[in-house]
């Protein structure tokens, strides 16, 4: 049960404030535009795994995929921070998400061939890994500098609905491109949704003088100080701790779905895209609740207590012998997970400086990605050796405790 000092933060005058966002003019555009792209990327993220299964690849191969995509933020998302904070964010996006374009489109190039294989999919996972590190905390930062600072929660949930639409939408479409023409449909409209993401976001983002040579030198010093300043504040750690001990342990659940559909149920590619989708429409609907929150509230009872129902829902999913049941345990999965780290997101954004949020939300992104591909990782060998269902009971088993602890600190902080 949420604690009473959040349901007092409902507000049905807060999503009619939230909502009117949509029709700003930079606001709106960007909305849009994040919608197609994230769509184009969902489509890929369906065909990829379910490409590498059809591929003969292992369990494992495909925990390992999803490391190699998110183990460089383990390595470079603080660079990506300061990049963020000190360099013009237009070039830093265009440039990045540019290569990262060539990727799908480079497989669609080997699949037409007939030479595609496991290790080339797992070694362009990490190509697109090192220039999302590079690139994400400056998307990231996009919201907060084209809204007012009393707007910041409704414009994060809101990104958060187009978000959770193209989770919908986007398997949705991977699963009628698979069955009709394969994954090469799915991996040409991921390649040509970067475009209209790319324009927009050099439009909206105003340009940024490059900082001189002593500032750049300064910021490589303040690196790791920064972080030790970040880390100190109790508020920004219990919200990181929070991501990270649900991308850690939780998370896998999405990644192993294709194993979970295919062994444990003998579904297909359409079940399998169904599955995801429901994820998308729970995280969907999170975002939409958020928007009835008051932008003042206090976050991190949303997000603590969403984060253990997070965990409730593996053990669930563990002992679940029915698809549909699957599908809508696969929603309340996304539920919760929504709530939880767009909540922990928005207290992130809303408690730090304008000179440090690009660190901040870099933290974010290294818990979020980070945890993920750890957890995948390790997951893939439980996976491998006890089965699907014993390694998602056994972390969702983990997670409730982990954030039983981490709550209790965060909730008794200033």
């Amino acid at each position: 049960m949420l604690d009473t000092r959040t349901s007092k933060a409902f507000s049905i005058n807060a999503i009619g404030n939230s909502i009117s966002l949509l029709f700003t003019r930079r606001f709106g555009t960007f909305w849009f535009a994040s919608l197609l792209s994230n769509i184009g990327t969902w489509a890929q993220e369906v065909a990829q795994p379910w490409l590498l299964l059809s591929l003969g690849a292992s369990s494992f191969l495909i925990g390992l995929d999803t490391f190699a995509m998110g183990f460089p933020v383990l390595l470079l998302t603080l660079v990506g921070g300061v990049l963020a904070d000190r360099a013009d964010r237009r070039s830093v996006i265009a440039i990045f998400q540019s290569i990262q374009m060539l990727c799908p489109i480079l497989i669609v190039v080997l699949l037409l061939t007939s030479l595609v294989m496991p290790w080339v999919v797992i070694t362009l996972s990490l190509v697109i890994g090192i220039t999302d590190a590079l690139s994400m905390p400056s998307f990231q930062s996009i919201v907060p500098s084209i809204v007012k600072p009393d707007q910041i929660a409704s414009g994060l949930a809101l990104n958060s609905t187009q978000f959770n639409l193209s989770r919908i939408l986007g398997p949705a479409f991977a699963g009628i491109l698979l069955v009709s023409v394969g994954a090469v449909g799915c991996f040409a409209v991921s390649a040509a949704s970067y475009i209209p993401l790319i324009v927009v976001a050099l439009w909206v983002l105003p340009r940024k003088l490059t900082p001189s040579l002593q500032d750049s030198v300064s910021d490589r010093h303040q690196l790791f100080a920064n972080v030790v300043v970040i880390f100190r504040i109790p508020q920004l750690r219990g919200a990181l701790l929070t991501v990270f001990i649900s991308s850690f342990l939780c998370a896998p659940l999405v990644t192993f779905s294709s194993v979970l559909v295919k062994n444990a149920f003998h579904g297909d590619a359409g079940q399998f895209s169904i599955a995801v989708a429901a994820f998308g429409i729970g995280g969907l609907l999170g975002g939409i609740v958020l928007l009835f929150v008051d932008g003042n509230s206090d976050r991190r009872y949303l997000s603590s207590w969403s984060a253990r129902v997070y965990g409730a829902v593996l053990v669930l999913v563990a002992f679940n012998p029915w698809f549909w049941g699957l599908t809508i345990l696969f929603v309340l999965a996304g539920l919760a997970m929504s709530i939880s780290n767009i909540s922990a997101n928005t207290l992130i954004q809303t408690h730090t400086t304008s000179q440090l949020r690009g660190q901040t939300v870099s933290l974010f992104m290294l818990a979020l990605r980070g945890g993920m591909a750890i957890g995948s990782l390790l997951t893939g060998f439980s996976v491998t050796f006890a089965g699907a269902n014993r390694a998602l009971l056994l972390n969702g088993l983990l997670a409730i405790v982990a954030q039983f602890v981490v709550g209790r600190k965060w909730f008794k902080a200033a």
